[in-house]
């Protein structure tokens, strides 16, 4: 998963990792436990320049 680069992404101290900040519907969960996404179907960049660099 990409949680560094989400928006959705925070740091837990306690695990030392990326956590997913977003609640997940429970069908998605699970669709996702079971493979069936290649990636996060919540994932967005967390890179607020990207916007900005569209614009130019």
């Amino acid at each position: 998963m990409q949680c560094e680069t989400c928006m959705y992404g925070q740091y837990d101290d306690e695990y030392d990792e990326y956590i997913c900040d977003m609640v997940w519907d429970e069908d998605v969960a699970a669709r996702q436990m079971q493979g069936f996404y290649s990636t996060c179907p919540y994932y967005r960049n967390g890179d607020d320049y990207s916007i900005v660099r569209k614009q130019n």
